[in-house]
């Protein structure tokens, strides 16, 4: 199926989508697997993370990165100036991380979310999952967790957790107990968790479902809010999904970022979607606002021919954008504490991923820098 057909809605003949959604679901990272199994390895799967010296050295600095390495079991410690300098092990193929006040961090793992104190850089817990998402595997579409987020007062952690061939669930974790303290059911593969600025709901973007569920924190009281601007046809084997948010702090709604062509805000009191232009085309992944409400969002690199490379889009508060070429593909963004520099991972959750980041200057003076580190990283988190 062309990926251009579906987003101009043109019809489709039902043999043609047949078979579309047959090719989708052999070819597409981001389309549904229908088996549980992981994809083959390649290459760069096989690949060592990033070799550790025997002796730690000093405490991490403010700005260290902290990657979750999707194709390994551990997260790795990185100096944007110097390079990797350690890793931690946290459990199989860890997606998504967030790092709180304190300096937990908390990774979903396919086993459980992984707490690592970052300032002596150990693992200290990890906290199983209440939903069953059958036998522990690797790849982009083992169970287990995938978005992550904080409560505002760090008091609860909210992960999104993959079932295979079923609707996703969001699991609740005391961060003081350590323990899953309640559940909500949510989407088909989770794969962002966003929180409200007051707390008050958690957000899952459901990639499969073509949705965000509204979560409230505190009855755990569920709302599906619908999120296609192309259209829902295709189903499992569409491009045309979800996949990272950010809520605006100015008003609270939700921008969702698709294919470099259209920005979804979702407003979650009303369930309303409307759409603004995007300048990229090409497929997005991961989204990070800086401190003064820019909009950051990693442009994949192409799934069909007429697509455009990878590239950051940097994306004023009044909707101007600029775009920096990236060199391959990448999935996910943090921001430097200053608003100045962007970190973007080389993991990807599709084939052609890279063990590294890429360092961008946002001011536009310097060329990308790329950063060897961890193993196919996905999440990033600047501490």
């Amino acid at each position: 199926m062309s990926r251009r057909a579906g987003k101009r809605l043109h019809p489709v003949h039902p043999r043609r989508a047949v078979v579309a959604l047959a090719a989708a679901a052999v070819l597409a990272g981001c389309a549904a697997d229908p088996s549980p199994a992981p994809p083959p390895a390649t290459s760069a799967a096989k690949a060592p993370a990033t070799t550790a010296p025997t002796a730690k050295p000093p405490a991490a600095k403010d700005g260290t990165l902290l990657l979750a390495d999707f194709g390994g079991d551990t997260v790795t410690f990185v100096d944007p100036e110097r390079g990797a300098f350690d890793r931690v092990e946290v459990g199989t193929a860890p997606y998504g991380l967030v790092v709180g006040a304190d300096g937990r961090a908390w990774v979903a793992t396919a086993e459980g979310v992984a707490v690592v104190d970052t300032k002596t850089r150990t693992r200290t817990a990890r906290i199983p999952y209440r939903t069953a998402t059958g036998p522990v595997t690797t790849g982009e579409y083992r169970g287990g967790g995938m978005g992550i987020a904080l409560a505002p007062d760090g008091r609860y952690v909210y992960v999104g957790v993959n079932v295979p061939g079923a609707n996703g669930v969001l699991e609740v974790i005391d961060t003081g107990s350590r323990e899953v303290t309640g559940t909500a059911p949510v989407g088909r593969r989770p794969f962002d968790v966003d929180v409200s600025r007051d707390g008050g709901e958690a957000y899952a973007t459901g990639h499969d479902s073509f949705d965000v569920t509204s979560v409230r924190t505190d009855t755990l009281r569920t709302r599906r809010m619908e999120v296609a601007p192309y259209g829902t046809e295709g189903g499992l084997g569409s491009w045309l999904k979800p996949h990272y948010a950010v809520v605006r702090p100015g008003d609270g709604k939700l921008l969702l970022p698709f294919e470099g062509e259209r920005l979804a805000v979702l407003d979650p009191r009303t369930g309303k979607v409307a759409v603004e232009r995007m300048t990229a085309n090409t497929h997005q992944h991961g989204a990070a606002l800086t401190p003064d409400g820019t909009l950051l969002v990693v442009g994949t690199g192409p799934i069909a021919s007429d697509d455009e490379d990878a590239s950051l889009t940097v994306r004023a508060p009044d909707g101007t954008e600029r775009l920096v070429p990236l060199d391959g593909p990448h999935e996910d963004v943090a921001v430097s504490a200053d608003g100045r520099t962007a970190y973007v991972t080389g993991g990807f959750t599709r084939d052609g991923y890279w063990n590294g980041l890429t360092v961008v200057g946002l001011a536009g003076d310097s060329p990308p820098v790329r950063l060897a580190a961890g193993n196919r990283p996905l999440g990033i988190a600047v501490l």
